[in-house]
């Protein structure tokens, strides 16, 4: 992953850009997403913020303004969840795909080379020419899989 102080750059040099300030609030939610390496909701990133930043007067709507203009400029990527929302990380990490527990939100970073050749291999079938891509394989982690044939 990239090392924070040229995140901290990137970032003033997407707030510049887009003539925007850069204030504590900004730099506190690029930091926690950095420090806090995993997948959170904006609500989740608020608590973070609380618990990192108690000084910092930063409230939800902040939080959602700041993660879409990072999105934007590619500063954090997001996992859509549909009606349940999204889930953010910090961009810049190497590529990879995502295993999503549908019980218990669990999330599964893996990189798999076989399918990223299969997927350069389709895209050159069709005629298609790939920029980018992303995949998530959406099932049942072991904890969740276990409970449910508890259940059965």
């Amino acid at each position: 992953m990239v090392e924070y102080t040229l995140l901290l750059d990137e970032l003033k040099s997407v707030l510049k850009r887009n003539g925007l300030k850069h204030t504590k609030q900004r730099e506190a939610i690029l930091k926690t997403l950095y420090t806090h390496n995993e997948h959170h909701t904006p609500e989740e990133i608020l608590q973070l913020l609380k618990s990192d930043f108690p000084n910092e007067k930063i409230g939800i709507a902040t939080v959602y303004r700041t993660l879409a203009l990072f999105e934007e400029e590619g500063l954090v990527e997001s996992i859509s969840f549909g009606k349940d929302g999204k889930k953010y990380e910090i961009g810049h990490k190497k590529h990879h795909d995502h295993l999503i527990c549908v019980s218990c939100g669990k999330i599964i970073e893996f990189i798999d080379e076989i399918i990223e050749k299969q997927q350069e291999i389709v895209a050159k079938n069709n005629k298609f020419y790939m920029i980018d891509h992303s995949m998530k394989i959406v099932g049942y982690c072991e904890e969740c899989y276990k409970k449910e044939g508890e259940k059965s």
